[in-house]
């Protein structure tokens, strides 16, 4: 007796979606180049913004040969890494590893934003979260300056090919000291809140490069320039990163952190 093999059902068709009108008044999300190694006289760094508004996700991020950090600056955030989740929160650093994709979201509240900095590297390291929360109540992840506190939010203990990072708080009407330089770091420092100046040199005698500075505001520092800083009236906050040899000149020179003598080169 034959046997009948009934016919598959037909597969359902997906269903049809909505479309979606897109304003050109909505917001969304602002990703802003600030600058790259050429357009800053560097060797290695590169820095951008990210502008997130609530309830957004953005697209997967990957930079194939270089490293980066992540700053939450204002706000939180949710960024992925390659499918692994970190909760970002104020001042939280994250170290992104050459190659890895990256999305990030905002769930609610203000805008939220990030500070992205990256150089070139040879090697993927560990993805890394740094939480300030536990950072600033670590005395072996602070340095304690006249005038100053330094976060060290991703130092040397920390896998990376040239990467270095934390925070620095000035009081009000302080200035760095003494004043120093680097022959193998270049860096960026990024204004966080407050107001204030700088200056970059090669030489005293060359000294053209003074600025005030304010919120938003970077200023990059190529090998050999001294880079002092000077509050005003209210507390400055920036973020200061570098790229190069691995090593935080407070831990290298002690009389940098003793805020004595004259120039210090490194």
């Amino acid at each position: 007796m034959a046997t009948t093999v009934p016919e598959p059902a037909p597969a359902a068709a997906p269903p049809v979606k909505p479309a979606r009108l897109i304003r050109s008044s909505d917001p969304g999300i602002v990703f802003r180049q600030r600058f790259t190694p050429a357009t800053a006289n560097l060797e290695f760094l590169s820095c951008a913004e990210f502008e997130l508004p609530p309830g957004s996700t953005s697209q997967a991020f990957c930079l194939p040969r270089q490293e980066s950090l992540l700053f939450q600056w204002e706000g939180e955030s949710l960024v992925s890494v390659e499918g692994k989740d970190y909760h970002l929160r104020p001042y939280d650093t994250l170290y992104v590893p050459r190659g890895a994709e990256f999305a990030l979201a905002h769930a609610s509240g203000e805008f939220a934003k990030l500070v992205q900095c990256s150089a070139p590297a040879e090697t993927p390291h560990p993805v890394h979260h740094s939480r300030f929360q536990e950072i600033s109540q670590r005395e072996d992840r602070i340095r304690r300056l006249k005038g100053k506190d330094v976060y060290l939010m991703f130092d040397v203990t920390e896998a990376a090919d040239k990467l270095v990072a934390g925070y620095t708080f000035f009081r009000p009407f302080q200035r760095s000291w003494p004043p120093h330089n680097h022959t193998d770091q270049e860096e960026v420092y990024f204004f966080l809140q407050g107001e204030g100046a700088m200056e970059v040199y090669e030489s005293p005698e060359t000294l053209s490069f003074v600025h005030s500075v304010k919120k938003g505001d970077l200023v990059t520092i190529p090998f050999r320039n001294y880079h002092p800083v000077f509050s005003q009236q209210s507390p400055l906050e920036f973020i200061w990163c570098i790229a190069g040899e691995r090593y935080w000149i407070g831990d290298k020179n002690k009389e940098f952190l003793k805020g004595v003598g004259g120039p210090i080169t490194t």
